[in-house]
């Protein structure tokens, strides 16, 4: 097994977890300011009801998040497989690339969060993540 395709995965990981932590970091303060207490508030919360509630830019922190938890769970099985079945040089730089490439989204859309630069990211890491599909299913299936 090819060890060094799954470091990038182990960033994303960690990345998430510290997407976590700021939106916990931010949203917290802000509904503390508003009066809200999480000890007593209504059974069943979710952190989409604080829409509307809590500032844009507060949101886009817990937004990050979720996104997260999307489009990254087809990267790590498919890193998984490319690491099973042998990955190139060029497949580990891809993978680090989409790594960067959603770091700098994550920053981007918890700070800045215009729409078109965000949405380049997406794009971006979107194609680094495609090429890495199509070489873990020729790497399975072609073989």
């Amino acid at each position: 097994m090819e060890a060094k395709m799954l470091a990038p995965a182990a960033v994303l990981v960690l990345w998430s977890l510290i997407m976590l932590t700021w939106t916990a970091a931010t949203r917290l303060p802000a509904m503390k300011k508003l009066g809200t207490d999480i000890k007593t508030a209504a059974p069943g919360g979710r952190g989409q009801n604080l829409e509307g509630v809590l500032p844009d830019s507060v949101q886009w922190k817990s937004h990050n998040y979720a996104h997260l938890m999307e489009q990254p769970t087809i990267f790590y099985p498919t890193v998984v497989i490319l690491a099973l079945t042998g990955a190139s040089a060029g497949m580990i730089l891809l993978a680090w690339a989409y790594v960067a490439l959603r770091i700098a989204h994550s920053l981007w859309q918890a700070t800045v969060n215009t729409i078109p630069v965000r949405f380049s990211l997406f794009i971006l890491s979107t194609i680094c993540l495609l090429l890495l599909a199509i070489h873990a299913f020729e790497q399975t299936v072609l073989a």
